[in-house]
């Protein structure tokens, strides 16, 4: 029987633009996390297979759920999954919403305007966020606030890879009335550089996907956990500084991808700070610093 592992990219969770389970999340969380990953994965793989057709990808998707749900039990990783969160005592549901979205890359290959494409962000990048909250027993009065982050999250990955996207899946989630308001064309995306009407586009999606982040306070502050809180804040703070070198360059032409050095620098100095705020009594780090008398 093939396995939905069988159809992996080779792409692992180092391979991410962000922190998936690092050593900041508690070990004893970090297994179903990486099953969630390794799940939504093997399924994105399946989606975006380069020799599989329509037809395959979903019936590929369909034995995933049905392993996951345990109507079968013949694709280990689903089984996996289905197995670390029945021991958590955790539902199955964000991992179905994650296969809804990949469903939809198989079926849908453009996106009207923003709200169509924040639409896809509620199955493809949302329940990822809601997940990790259940996995730590958050309070789901943040999930307004992960929701947007994982959004932008995902929406960073579809500026980076816009041209891969379109060339290899002739996939484009650039909105449609985006491309038009600037004049620009879904072809331009097969160039080696961006028009200058695409360049705009694509910098005005950054300037709205900056404005969208803002509309949620951050979320590392509501989280209990204080690793869980570090992580979270380690991403937000990797997002904003993606989206600003977004915000100038040409994802076409450009490398708009962090190296491991500067994601530790950028995670150690987010822990760092998280920390502070943490242990310091809130009426002493609140205060400015003038006002502080040692």
């Amino acid at each position: 029987m093939v396995q939905s592992a069988d159809y992996r990219s080779g792409k692992g969770h180092r391979d991410e633009n962000f922190p998936v389970a690092s050593r900041l999340v508690s070990a004893r969380h970090r297994p179903v996390i990486m099953a969630f990953y390794d799940f939504a994965r093997a399924a994105d793989d399946i989606a975006d297979h380069p020799s599989l057709s329509a037809d395959e990808k979903l019936r590929g998707l369909d034995r995933m759920e049905a392993s996951l749900t345990g109507a079968r039990s013949d694709d280990d990783l689903s089984v996996r999954l289905r197995e670390q969160i029945a021991s958590r005592k955790l539902s199955p549901v964000h991992a179905l919403d994650l296969l809804k979205a990949f469903r939809q890359d198989v079926t849908k290959l453009r996106y009207d305007d923003w709200d169509d494409l924040i639409g896809y962000c509620t199955y493809s990048a949302m329940p990822v966020g809601r997940f990790v909250l259940d996995v730590h027993g958050e309070d789901r009065a943040t999930w307004a606030s992960s929701d947007v982050l994982c959004a932008v999250l995902q929406i960073i990955n579809h500026l980076q890879d816009c041209g891969k996207d379109y060339r290899n899946l002739n996939r484009v989630y650039l909105p449609q009335d985006s491309l038009r308001a600037h004049g620009a064309a879904t072809e331009d995306l097969a160039r080696a550089k961006a028009s200058p009407a695409l360049l705009a586009c694509l910098h005005e999606l950054t300037g709205r996907t900056t404005r969208y982040f803002d509309t949620q306070p951050p979320l590392a502050d509501d989280i209990g956990d204080t690793r869980l809180a570090c992580e979270v804040a380690a991403i937000d703070s990797l997002a904003r500084q993606l989206l600003a070198v977004l915000q100038r360059a040409d994802p076409l032409a450009d490398k708009v991808h962090f190296g491991r050095a500067k994601l530790l620098t950028v995670m150690m100095g987010s822990v760092a700070k998280t920390l502070v705020r943490r242990i310091l009594p809130r009426s002493l780090s609140d205060r400015r610093p003038q006002d502080i008398r040692l």
